[in-house]
């Protein structure tokens, strides 16, 4: 059931994705610390595609792993990847069966002084480190698991339509972690209380939140900024508990409250705050911000306090217009109407200025 249940999210969700090295050098430069004498796992990583394999691999003794362990969980429809290995016991139909990799040493064995993708495919091809089928590969199985239990740091893009899945999995092993999701899986109920709870957190990020993706479905995207090959995708996160500057920079906060440029919703007690940068620096009650503001969140400068799709009252708001469009909102009077605003993460600033 795992199988179908994977193959069919690939299908029908479209969870094929394949992060840029560029994408991945960009974040991970920000965390090298954490990774000394570490077991870091790539558990949806097909190292015949996948980027976070060549990373860990060519940098395994600049950031002083332990060992670096892949998996995959079928073949990829995306081709021409730079590193060729062949695998003797099952080679014709490699690209198709679930396997692992697993490195635990990584020497200059050309002799040419650096270490590159040709002496990580020597050390494979001559048993020095292990490579062996798997029987699904599903980051769910009990194989998967042992491996999961090994691991110190998972990094990886997973299956954005698993994402609940696969992060109450890393949590539940209680595991450090680096991964890819979409925007709004900040409001997933299974999520959104990680962050409230100090034990999840947003990590430097894609540039405008917009990665572009190798992937084999057709750009759909109406946005600018194609590239050529790739799949761009709007909001995008990397997620992340692994401790780093970015969670105590504070908000530099600059504009000042007032009841006409802050309307209250007439379903909740809070203010509207259209953009995080007009978060008012003396208001010290109840504000409405986009998801976007978790992006700049520092819990010690602001408090988590929920979001509209728990928060709001749409009783009143029934009441008020005989009908709900829509799931659970805050509303504002514009004009003498009640406008729809879209999700809010509702917060209060800890230490607001007196006027």
């Amino acid at each position: 059931m795992a199988n179908k249940n994977l193959n069919a999210a690939k299908v029908a969700k479209k969870d094929e994705f394949y992060t840029q090295l560029s994408d991945i050098e960009r974040e991970l430069q920000h965390y090298w610390q954490h990774f000394r004498g570490k077991v870091v796992l790539c558990n949806c990583d097909d190292p015949y595609e996948s980027n976070f394999f060549k990373y860990f691999a060519l940098r395994f003794n600049q950031l002083g792993l332990k060992k670096l362990i892949c998996t995959c969980y079928n073949g990829s429809s995306v081709t021409g990847n730079e590193l060729r290995i062949h695998f003797p016991d099952f080679d014709e139909e490699s690209k198709k069966i679930a396997y692992k990799v697993e490195i635990t040493e990584v020497k200059d064995e050309n002799g040419d002084g650096a270490v590159d993708l040709s002496d990580v495919r020597y050390l494979l091809q001559n048993d020095k480190n292990v490579k062996s089928i798997l029987k699904t590969g599903d980051f769910r199985s009990q194989e998967c698991i042992e491996l999961l239990k090994e691991a110190d740091i998972v990094v990886t893009n997973p299956p954005f339509s698993l994402f609940r899945e696969y992060i109450g999995q890393l949590m539940e092993y209680q595991k450090k972690f680096l991964i890819i999701g979409r925007q709004y899986a900040i409001t997933y109920k299974e999520v959104f209380p990680l962050f409230v709870e100090n034990k999840v957190w947003l990590g430097y990020g894609f540039k405008g939140a917009v990665g572009h993706f190798a992937s084999p479905y057709e750009d759909v995207a109406k946005a600018g900024d194609h590239r050529e090959n790739m799949i761009r995708v709007s909001g995008v996160y990397w997620y992340t508990n692994l401790d780093i500057p970015k969670r105590r920079e504070e908000m530099d906060l600059v504009c000042r409250y007032s009841s006409e440029e802050y309307p209250k919703y007439a379903n909740y007690d809070a203010i509207e705050v259209a953009k995080s940068t007009d978060i008012p620096y003396d208001y010290n009650g109840l504000m409405g911000v986009p998801i976007t503001f978790m992006d700049k969140f520092n819990p010690e400068q602001f408090e988590l306090v929920g979001q509209s799709l728990d928060l709001a009252d749409m009783s009143i708001i029934k009441k008020e217009l005989g009908k709900l469009s829509g799931g659970p909102r805050f509303y504002v009077r514009e004009h003498g109407k009640l406008c729809r605003k879209f999700e809010r993460i509702v917060i209060r600033n800890k230490h607001p200025q007196a006027l």
